[in-house]
C-alpha cells in the first residue's frame, strides 16, 4: 500500500520546500523505496504556462507535455522517477474539473461545495499522481495500480494561513484520517530568523505556524527549521515543547553552498528514519555514497569557466533554474566550476557589446515577446564573428537564425513574425500544424489561446551525420519542447546556401530542431529549438551542455595561448 508524506510550509515562502521534499525523496530512494513527488499549487491558473517568469520562475516541462511548477525540475534532478502531468496540479485544475462534473450532472443535483466535492477532487488528483487506481475522489483509499509507488511525497505550495491553501490542507487532513494510522506523515517547513539586534534566533514564528496547523487539525510529525545557521539544542528543545513535536523531530536546516548537501544534512539528523518509523517501513539503511561523491566533485573543481547568459528575465535567477543547474552539472563532468553572469539583453547595443569579450562562452536562453530581442541578436552575432562558443536555446536558436539571415544570407530585415508581423523575410514564423508528444495532431493560429499554441513535451528528430549535433546525440535526438514559433522552411535553402547547417529536423513535419556552423568556420556554435536543460541531472549531466562547457574550456585555453580558433 502506498504511504504518503505531506510537506507544508509556514511563516514565509521561498524557504525551500521543493528542495526539502526532493531531498527526503532522495534519502528514501537510497533505502530501496520507490518514491514519487506531487506538487499542489494553490493559485487559480490552470497551469503556470501563461505566468510571467518574474512572478513564478521558470516553467518546467515534462515528457508528456505538461507545463508545471519549477519544483518538478528539482524532483527529477534528485530521484530517478520521471515526472508526468499528474505530478502537478493547481486550484484552477481542481475547480475546472469540479465545474465540468457539475455541468455534466455527475453530482446528481447536489449542492456543490468545497467540502466534500472540492476536497474529494483534490484527494483524487493526489492518488492519481501516486499511481493509485482512484476514480472520482469519493473513495479516498483506492487500490494500488501498476504505477503505484511505496511512498508519495506531496508538497503543498503556499504558506499555512493563506486562504488559498485551506482546501488543500483540509483535503490532506481528511486523506490522512481515511488512510488510517501509519499510512501518512506530516512534515512542516518553518523559519527561525536570526535577529541581529537581539543577537539570537527567534522561535516564536515557528510556534505560531504550528499552532495554525493544529487549529486546522494537523499535527506535524517533523519540523524542518530553516535558518542561516544551525539551530542550537536549547532552541530545539523550546520548539519541541511549544509545538508538541518530539525533539528528534525538530530538525535544523541551515544555509549551505550547494543544494546537493541537503540529503546528507537531513539524513544525519534522522529525518528518513523518523518517516520510516512513522510509516512502518522496514528498509535497509540509507546509502548516500553517490551524494557524497557528487558534493566532493562540486567542491573540488580543477578549472573554472565564465558564461555570459544573455536573457531578459535576469532579475530573477529562478527564471532559468533548470538551465543554471544543467550548466553546473556539465561543469561537474568537466571538473570545472561554472560561473554564470546574467546580462540583460535590453541593455546590450553596439556601444557595449564588447563586454562579451571577457567570457569563455555565450548562451542565449528561451523567452517570449519582442523585448530585448535585438540585444540577443547582437550577442549571437558577436559569438559568431569572434569565434566564441555559442549555445542558443529555443528563442536563442531563433535569434541566431535571424542574425545569420540578416548578415550572411543577405536577407535584410529578416525577423520573426512574433516580433514584426510585417517583416519582408519571416525566417521564423507560426507553423499551423504539428504532432504533439502523445502523437495527436495539433493546429494553431495567431488567435489561439496562449496555452494551446505551444509545441510541448518530448519529440524526436533525425540528426544529420557528420555534424556536431551527431557527435553529441547520434542518429536521433529526443528532447522536450516549449515554444510557439518555428524556423520557416521556405528560407532554409537560402540559409543553407549561405553556410548555416540544419543538423536536426523533426521526423514528421520536417521542422528545424538544431542549427550549427561547420567546425571549419567556428569551433562550437549550436542552436536548438528544444529545451535540453529539462533532462539534465547531476549524475549523468547532459551531452549538449557537457560539450558546450568543454568548448568553453578549450576557448579559454586558446585565448591564454593566443591561438586563433578557426579561419
Amino acid at each position: 500500500m502506498t504511504k504518503f508524506v505531506f510537506v507544508t510550509g509556514g511563516v514565509v515562502s521561498s524557504l525551500g520546500k521543493g528542495i526539502a521534499s526532493a531531498s527526503l525523496a532522495a534519502i528514501l530512494e537510497s533505502r530501496g523505496l520507490k518514491v514519487t513527488l506531487i506538487k499542489l499549487d494553490p493559485y487559480l491558473n490552470v497551469d503556470p504556462g501563461t505566468m510571467s517568469p518574474f512572478q513564478h520562475g521558470e516553467v518546467f516541462v515534462t515528457d508528456d507535455g505538461a507545463e508545471t511548477d519549477l519544483d518538478l525540475g528539482h524532483y527529477e534532478r534528485f530521484i530517478t522517477t520521471r515526472m508526468k502531468r499528474t505530478n502537478n496540479f493547481t486550484t484552477g485544475q481542481i475547480y475546472k474539473s469540479v465545474l465540468e462534473k457539475e455541468r455534466r450532472g455527475d453530482y446528481l443535483g447536489k449542492t456543490v461545495q468545497v467540502i466534500p466535492h472540492v476536497t474529494n477532487e483534490i484527494q483524487a488528483f493526489v492518488k492519481r499522481g501516486a499511481g493509485l487506481g482512484a476514480g472520482s475522489g469519493d473513495d479516498a483509499k483506492g487500490l494500488d495500480g501498476p504505477d503505484a509507488v511505496d511512498v508519495a511525497i506531496v508538497e503543498i505550495g503556499g504558506t499555512v494561513g493563506d486562504i488559498e491553501s485551506l482546501p488543500f490542507l483540509e483535503a490532506v487532513r481528511q486523506m490522512a484520517l481515511k488512510l488510517g494510522p501509519n499510512n501518512a506523515a506530516f512534515v512542516h517547513l518553518t523559519y527561525v530568523p536570526w535577529i541581529a539586534a537581539a543577537g539570537e534566533l527567534k522561535t516564536k514564528p515557528t510556534q505560531h505556524t504550528v499552532q495554525k496547523m493544529r487549529e486546522i487539525g494537523i499535527q506535524p510529525d517533523a519540523l524542518l527549521c530553516r535558518a542561516d545557521r544551525r539551530i542550537p539544542e536549547e532552541e530545539r528543545e523550546k520548539i519541541s515543547l511549544f509545538t508538541n513535536v518530539a525533539e528528534w523531530g525538530v530538525i535544523s536546516m541551515w544555509d549551505v553552498d550547494t543544494i546537493y548537501k541537503v540529503p546528507r544534512m537531513l539524513h544525519e539528523q534522522g529525518l528518513d528514519g523518523l518517516v520510516c518509523d512513522k510509516l512502518r517501513l522496514a528498509t535497509p539503511p540509507a546509502n548516500l555514497k553517490r551524494w557524497d561523491e557528487l558534493v566532493a566533485a562540486v567542491e573540488h573543481p580543477k578549472h573554472s569557466v565564465k558564461i555570459a547568459m544573455v536573457g531578459k528575465y535576469t532579475d530573477l535567477s529562478d527564471s532559468y533554474k533548470s538551465l543554471n543547474e544543467a550548466l553546473r552539472h556539465a561543469g561537474i563532468h568537466n571538473q570545472a566550476r561554472v560561473n554564470i553572469e546574467y546580462l540583460d539583453s535590453e541593455t546590450l547595443d553596439a556601444s557595449n557589446i564588447g563586454q562579451l569579450a571577457g567570457f569563455d562562452a555565450i548562451l542565449v536562453p528561451g523567452g517570449f515577446g519582442k523585448r530585448g530581442i535585438e540585444g540577443k541578436i547582437l550577442a549571437a552575432r558577436y559569438a559568431r564573428e569572434h569565434k566564441v562558443p555559442y549555445l542558443g536555446i529555443c528563442l536563442g536558436m531563433q535569434v541566431a537564425t535571424i542574425e545569420y539571415a540578416r548578415h550572411m544570407a543577405g536577407l535584410n530585415g529578416a525577423n520573426s513574425t512574433e516580433f514584426d508581423d510585417q517583416t519582408p523575410h519571416p525566417v521564423i514564423a507560426l507553423i499551423d500544424e504539428w504532432q504533439d508528444a502523445d502523437g495527436s495532431i495539433q493546429k494553431r493560429d495567431a488567435s489561439s489561446d496562449l496555452g494551446g499554441t505551444m509545441r510541448l513535451g518530448a519529440q524526436s528528430s533525425d540528426v544529420k551525420p557528420g555534424t556536431l549535433a551527431h557527435q553529441i546525440y547520434g542518429d536521433v535526438v529526443t528532447e522536450r519542447h516549449r515554444h510557439r514559433y518555428e524556423a520557416n522552411e521556405h528560407y532554409l535553402p537560402r540559409l543553407q546556401e549561405a553556410g548555416l547547417v540544419i543538423s536536426a529536423i523533426t521526423q514528421r513535419e520536417k521542422l528545424t530542431e538544431m542549427v550549427e556552423l561547420p567546425t571549419a568556420v567556428h569551433p562550437w556554435y549550436v542552436g536548438v529549438q528544444f529545451h535540453p536543460e529539462f533532462k539534465s541531472t547531476p549524475w549523468g549531466g547532459h551531452p549538449l551542455f557537457s560539450g558546450y562547457i568543454k568548448a568553453a574550456l578549450e576557448h579559454q585555453a586558446r585565448l591564454r595561448a593566443d591561438v586563433p580558433a578557426a579561419a
